[in-house]
């Protein structure tokens, strides 16, 4: 029985190896058109996030001036 497990144990590992270093295929070539729209979408994110970083930005700012208004006015404390 425990010669049984054994070789069981030692074929499922062994498919697991040859699984692991199987190939997948190669990706299907993507069209203009294809490139173009990813192209776009990328740049539509990447305009999204800078306008996110601005607004964020701002707050930080209007929050810290909020905060120490002695800050802004050049005066120490």
């Amino acid at each position: 029985m425990k010669t049984l497990v054994a070789l069981l144990a030692a074929g499922l590992a062994a498919g697991f190896i040859a699984a692991s270093h199987a190939k997948l295929p190669a990706a299907a070539p993507k069209s203009d058109a294809e490139k173009k729209t990813e192209a776009d979408k990328a740049a539509a994110t990447k305009a999204k996030e800078a306008d996110d970083l601005g607004k964020a930005q701002d707050k930080a700012v209007a929050n810290y001036k909020k905060r120490h208004p002695a800050a802004m006015s050049g005066k120490k404390k």
